[in-house]
């Protein structure tokens, strides 16, 4: 068994259960496909790529997002009731226009260094070629010469405390700034990650940015789960993990019998 690369959401896959990202990565089979949450979560990203890249004036988000937003429709399995979709729609107008304040209040005098910038880069660590590849959604820069990796994820209401620090949550910024610092060169201490709460059904707040430690020992963790997973994959050793079949598209399917 071999592949190239491997991106965070596989290796979230492969933690949960290695015979899962077998059936997914290497024998192609359809995992979950997608919902109206993560097409609202794609096109409230798009806006946000767009705006920071200065292609999108603040009087045309909501039609960008509309347009993303159907778009990502069209491609569900199962359509939502238009009813839903006009709930949606409603929610994003609470998002976008506070993004870039909310950035601005937290970190002052800041500017766009990159937006869905492209990793791909060797995990040193192993004793064979394997690459990590992912897509940081914003990196800014202050006046300080700090840079901040910024990851939105949008949701209901946010996050409790316990999401908020969950090693597996959390891992996926401790190794974008480890990667991005060995690619732009950077010494860690002088970047800091951040997790952007876009939230549709809050009553205030609908963007939290909040920050999320990334110092040396956590990095060595996650690099760690990283490292452990790839040399799992090179073995070709994806066990099943009979704890985490409640939920999975595949159980109890002919490609995965408990």
């Amino acid at each position: 068994m071999t592949k190239q690369h491997i991106s965070y959401s596989e290796l979230k896959i492969f933690t949960e259960c290695p015979h899962k990202w077998k059936l997914q990565y290497l024998d192609g089979l359809k995992g979950f496909t997608g919902n109206i949450y993560t097409a609202f979560g794609t096109a409230i990203h798009a806006v946000c790529e767009q705006s920071a890249l200065g292609n999108l004036l603040p009087e045309d988000y909501a039609e960008y997002f509309d347009i993303a937003f159907l778009e990502e429709l069209k491609e569900l399995d199962e359509k939502p009731a238009n009813k839903l979709i006009k709930e949606f729609r409603q929610q994003s107008r609470e998002i976008f226009h506070k993004v870039f304040p909310a950035l601005q209040e937290l970190f002052p005098g800041y500017e766009v260094y990159s937006s869905e910038e492209t990793l791909y880069e060797p995990i040193s660590e192993l004793k064979f070629d394997r690459f990590l590849k992912g897509f940081i959604d914003l990196v800014v820069k202050t006046p300080d010469g700090k840079y901040h990796v910024i990851d939105w994820k949008s949701c209901s209401w946010g996050w409790d405390m316990k999401r908020k620090s969950e090693p597996m949550t959390t891992y996926q910024l401790t190794l974008y700034k480890k990667f991005f610092c060995e690619k732009h060169g950077v010494d860690p201490k002088d970047v800091e990650t951040y997790f952007g709460l876009l939230k549709r059904t809050a009553k205030s707040d609908n963007v939290e940015i909040f920050r999320v430690t990334s110092g040396p020992k956590k990095t060595e963790n996650a690099t760690k789960v990283l490292t452990n997973a790839c040399n799992l994959i090179h073995k070709g050793i994806t066990i099943k993990n009979r704890n985490s079949c409640k939920g999975c598209a595949f159980n109890n399917t002919e490609h995965c019998k408990r």
